[in-house]
């Protein structure tokens, strides 16, 4: 994966100046750029656009610095060098992440597990050097996956890898908590509607109009992406889906998805093609469009509908669609070789 990549700047046509400013945009203006391994797209329909968009890609890279696993000198790659040798005094960014991420491994009981980087080293899928591991391959890398073993100091910012060999990967929960750097960022610059989305990982802030939510589209989970499901209708919310068309390799017919299982060292198998979380957060929703995936249909409809202001849309391989209640009013189906199931 290429560190950084050409910057791809769109500016679109009109905006009304008031001094030096510019404040009232006639036409929404998008920036794209690619950063954190993934195409990230923000666009703004008020503010002092470029400015604000300064702010937002400058926090973007700031994040990106701190946490990727695959660039050298992070604050991430150094907490992994340390791993069984060193506490590791952490920026608050890098903290609050790695802390969040705890907290979601132990509500999977492990089925999600930030840990596990060795594994996600070794098939490196979505990448150039990716690959089936063998057997003994997959053994030795599970014996440094284990949540338990991740040491936090709330007061000192402290992170310790206790076992020596441990690597942390942030993948599944930093996209989301950039995003919501993002808003923050937007409201503290009076922006009241926008639409962030990182690689996927969708947040819309304020409504398309008064009278009128924004439409989002909920991917197709065995095609391209851009290719749809059906939408729902949503403001103030972020939408993340995971799912089999991200990210896979494949090997004598038989086709090796990301999404990889801790307990066994394969990708998960599971009655889920893909899973789209509507949460009030991003990193929430990043987090658990992962940790419901891992859960399958049933236990995950149950845990999403115990979980406060975070619904659901799962799609099976058998090309069936589930709704959680929350958004059952504001589903549409739009692909007709999809069903609605519930």
């Amino acid at each position: 994966m290429k560190k950084f990549m050409t910057i791809i700047l769109t500016m679109i046509l009109t905006i009304s100046l008031v001094g030096c400013n510019r404040t009232k945009i006639e036409e929404p203006i998008t920036r794209t750029e690619l950063f954190m391994g993934t195409v990230i797209k923000v666009t703004l329909y008020d503010g002092e656009v470029e400015k604000i968009l300064d702010k937002v890609f400058n926090r973007i890279v700031e994040i990106e610095n701190l946490v990727s696993i695959n660039k050298e000198g992070t604050e991430l790659t150094k907490l992994n060098k340390s791993a069984g040798v060193s506490k590791v005094k952490l920026n608050d960014t890098s903290y609050d992440i790695i802390k969040k991420g705890v907290e979601y491994s132990k509500l999977s009981k492990g089925a999600y597990d930030i840990s596990i980087g060795p594994l996600v080293k070794l098939w490196s899928i979505g990448l150039p050097e990716a690959k089936v591991p063998t057997e003994e391959e997959i053994k030795e890398a599970m014996k440094y996956i284990d949540y338990s073993k991740i040491e936090t100091n709330d007061s000192t910012k402290e992170v310790f890898l206790q076992q020596k060999g441990m690597m942390l990967d942030l993948g599944s929960i930093a996209k989301g908590y950039a995003a919501d750097e993002v808003v923050k960022i937007l409201k503290a610059e009076g922006v009241e509607k926008a639409i962030i989305d990182l690689g996927g990982n969708i947040y819309v802030l304020g409504s398309k109009n008064q009278n009128k939510d924004w439409n989002i589209g909920i991917q197709d989970p065995f095609s391209d992406r851009g290719n749809v499901v059906g939408s729902i209708e949503v403001s103030n919310k972020s939408i993340v889906t995971t799912g089999i068309y991200e990210r896979f390799i494949e090997k004598d017919g038989v086709k090796y998805h990301h999404i990889l299982n801790p307990k066994t060292g394969y990708p998960y198998k599971t009655e889920i093609a893909g899973v789209s979380i509507v949460a009030d957060k991003s990193i929430d929703a990043d987090a658990l469009s992962t940790l419901i995936f891992t859960k399958g249909l049933d236990e995950g409809l149950k845990l999403v509908e115990d979980l406060e202001n975070v619904d659901a849309v799962f799609v099976t391989n058998e090309h069936e669609v589930y709704i959680t209640e929350g958004l059952k009013e504001s589903f549409k189906l739009i692909n007709e070789s999809f069903k609605l199931a519930n």
